[in-house]
């Protein structure tokens, strides 16, 4: 059985990066969808509860030990990121409604787990490659 390694520094970033990214076009899609405006202050206002949730969710899931994790790491940050924004809109006098509930947990799932999901079976068709041409 291989040992398992730190993540290398890059991969970290590149992590917190991609998520980041993948929150602000929820929040752009969602705008976009209801034909709110794509000005700074616009997507700042819906961002802002969704990027404070996708920060407690690193920390919470401590996400920088195995942050392209499905498992524990993608599911806690989802679910931090969903808990927390949800909240956090509420909490700052936004809507939220039942359908916009779904959509959420539903987008953020996608976006959030999916790549984790894509970059973990890449990864494991790149071992199998150069553990197969290694014999």
């Amino acid at each position: 059985m291989s040992e398992r390694r730190r993540p290398r520094m890059g991969t970290i970033v590149m992590a917190a990066l991609l998520d980041l990214v993948l929150v602000h076009v929820f929040v752009t899609i969602g705008r976009t969808s209801h034909h709110e405006s794509l000005d700074m202050a616009g997507i700042g206002s819906t961002a802002w509860p969704f990027m404070v949730g996708l920060v407690a969710g690193w920390l919470v899931s401590l996400a920088w030990r195995h942050p392209l994790a499905v498992w524990p790491t993608g599911a806690v940050i989802w679910a931090v990121t969903l808990g927390a924004g949800l909240l956090l809109r509420v909490a700052s006098g936004q809507g939220v409604q039942f359908a916009f509930v779904l959509v959420a947990a539903i987008t953020l799932a996608v976006f959030l787990l999916g790549w984790r999901l894509v970059a973990v079976l890449v990864m494991r068709r790149s071992r199998r490659r150069v553990e197969t041409m290694a014999r």
